[in-house]
């Protein structure tokens, strides 16, 4: 019997966790980790995640952090029926891996640091902004070729890899305000899985938290700050 709790906020690593939960159907119960306030830099939670991010989750006394390490742990225990996963020693859980593996290592950092440099940052620096974007462009190039290929990442039903990628497409048009139609396969892609019941119930969790309207305005509000800064290539 699952006894799960999630540590997150409303962000798209966050959102990982929560959509994979819902996808499984496991119950679980949720605290919310005000990034704002700085909550997850405090003791209580740097036990649970040394990291000091989320999300992170508690499976009785397992601690599990790392958004990707939650995702293959959850599949791995309880998704016996490989219902949004492929068995180990499959061609098609390889191919699985090799796609976690690429927004771990490509897609998050790329576009986590596109989100940084053109919203949060504390100075201005057109030469991260055009490098950061460019290449979450690329790797987008990468997935609408694949998507060209093959219905879903990893192959012909739904998975993990799917959910990984799914959650900072999903936030681009809003953060970067890049087009997707520009990716014809991904754009397919990503309105699919925004139809998954299991999708729109994990995009809500924590409750209470910022929605699309106010999630736009803020983001607008940061590039605005953003462009009004001088130019400054110190980063």
């Amino acid at each position: 019997m699952a006894d799960i709790t999630l540590y997150t906020f409303g962000t798209p690593n966050g959102f990982k966790a929560s959509i994979m939960l819902e996808e499984l159907g496991l119950p679980y119960k949720v605290v919310e980790i005000n990034l704002r306030k700085k909550e997850q830099k405090e003791d209580w939670y740097l036990k649970i995640n040394p990291n000091g991010v989320i999300p992170a989750i508690l499976d009785g006394n397992q601690r599990v952090f790392e958004s990707g390490a939650i995702i293959l742990y959850l599949a791995e225990k309880y998704d016996a029926e490989r219902k949004i996963s492929y068995a180990p020693g499959t061609p098609e859980y390889t191919e699985q891996l090799s796609w976690l593996m690429f927004q771990v290592g490509g897609l998050g950092p790329s576009q986590g640091q596109a989100h940084h440099f053109r919203i949060f940052a504390d100075a201005r620096s057109e030469y991260a902004i055009e490098r950061y974007y460019n290449e979450t462009k690329r790797l987008y190039s990468v997935l609408d070729s694949r998507l060209k290929e093959s219905p879903y990442l990893a192959g012909d039903k739904y998975t993990i890899a799917d959910i990984m990628h799914f959650v900072c497409v999903n936030v681009a048009p809003v953060a970067l305000e890049i087009d997707i139609s520009e990716w014809p396969a991904l754009k397919g892609w990503m309105e699919r899985i925004k139809q998954r019941e299991g999708v729109k119930k994990g995009l809500g969790v924590p409750k209470g938290a910022a929605g699309a309207e106010e999630v736009a305005e803020f983001m607008k509000k940061g590039r605005a700050r953003i462009d009004a800064m001088t130019n400054t290539d110190r980063y």
